[in-house]
């Protein structure tokens, strides 16, 4: 029992790691996998879209 939970939790931080650069980074994808299923958070990393770089603000003059 101890085995399937510590595979079960190393594949949600899997999931949680590969969509750390993604929409909802890695604790919102790891929040995910643990609640739904890492196949399903797995899913959602793929469809989700990368995370957009912060505007840059030209220096007023």
């Amino acid at each position: 029992m101890l085995v399937v939970s510590l595979l079960y939790i190393g594949l949600c931080s899997l999931v949680a790691y590969v969509g750390r650069d993604r929409k909802f980074g890695f604790w919102g994808y790891l929040l995910a996998a643990l609640l739904l299923d890492p196949v399903i958070g797995f899913l959602l990393v793929i469809a989700s879209d990368k995370r957009s770089a912060a505007p840059t603000v030209a220096p007023a003059a």
